[in-house]
């Protein structure tokens, strides 16, 4: 097929690596335009999808919006039989949904119309959800509201944000070149009315840990916000992400937010945590041991 492929974070390579093996013709692929980045922050640094994208050869764009007449008749021009779409971060108008011959297929990060929206690996885990999975969605002008031809379920266990998305992405890659080998064997079947729930993306307030709620929620949080933005708290005026933790089901004395021993052991609204990774501003990640070793968190320390 002629494939016009947009997407732009890391989740969405396995895809456009997958489409380019099936044999695919991608014609172009549209990626979020570069972004400050670098050691200083101040270099325009390509998206995952458009460094991939160039060094396999095919053709990137890289607009700022799809709605004026120009973009759109930009696209259309590629005269694609399907666009294939993977996080690619803008919304796409009625005028660019109608262009492909078989429409525009999308890798969703859930089990729809469970999490719609923008952040549903981080919003699974959060809920404590047991398993999501990943959906090849037909799209149409609501958000992640259309019909699904395939999908695969996966466990959500003890994993990371960037564990769970790593393995979607992988799974969502197959299941669209399954899709795209026979259309008509995975005919697009609407969601159903009831169990719609929305992923808000990721407030970078939310990361700040709040040891009032149960040593299970933080764990939650903390994996949630694994790898970015980190879970944070602060202790002495510097601020400490942790990456991961355990959950102890003992009840301590003290307040939440207080540690128990010398270990970064932490009081929570019910149970407590203990660090097992965790990162100091402008450092390297470490265990909580080895951090220790050099920041020392004393006993009753408030956090």
């Amino acid at each position: 097929m002629r494939i016009v492929f947009m997407g732009t974070p890391e989740f969405a390579v396995p895809t456009l690596e997958a489409l380019v093996a099936a044999g695919h013709q991608i014609v172009a692929a549209y990626s979020q335009p570069p972004r400050p980045g670098g050691r200083r922050g101040r270099e325009l640094v390509p998206s995952p999808v458009q460094q991939r994208a160039e060094a396999l050869g095919v053709p990137v764009r890289t607009p700022v919006s799809l709605k004026d007449a120009e973009a759109q008749a930009a696209f259309a021009a590629l005269a694609p039989d399907v666009a294939v779409v993977a996080a690619y971060g803008l919304i796409l108008p009625k005028a660019v949904l109608a262009v492909p011959k078989h429409g525009c297929l999308n890798v969703h990060g859930s089990l729809l119309p469970r999490w719609r929206g923008a952040a549903p690996v981080q919003r699974a885990i959060l809920a404590g959800d047991t398993e999501t999975g990943v959906g090849i969605m037909q799209m149409e002008a609501g958000l992640d509201t259309g019909p699904v031809r395939l999908e695969g379920h996966v466990a959500v266990d003890h994993k990371t944000a960037g564990e769970l998305t790593g393995e979607l992405a992988a799974l969502g890659a197959r299941l669209m070149v399954e899709v795209l080998g026979d259309l008509d064997a995975h005919p697009a079947v609407a969601q159903r009315d009831e169990g719609v729930t929305y992923a808000a993306k990721i407030d970078k307030a939310e990361a700040r840990i709040d040891f009032t709620q149960s040593a299970v929620a933080v764990e939650r949080l903390v994996r949630a916000m694994n790898p970015a933005p980190g879970a944070w708290f602060e202790v002495r005026g510097e601020r400490i992400k942790l990456l991961a933790c355990d959950v102890l089901p003992f009840t301590f004395p003290g307040g939440a937010g207080e540690t128990v021993d010398d270990r970064l052991t932490i009081a929570c609204g019910d149970g407590a945590v203990r660090a097992t990774l965790a990162q100091r501003a402008g450092r390297g990640v470490t265990s909580a041991e080895e951090m220790l070793r050099g920041f020392p968190i004393p006993t009753d320390t408030a956090l």
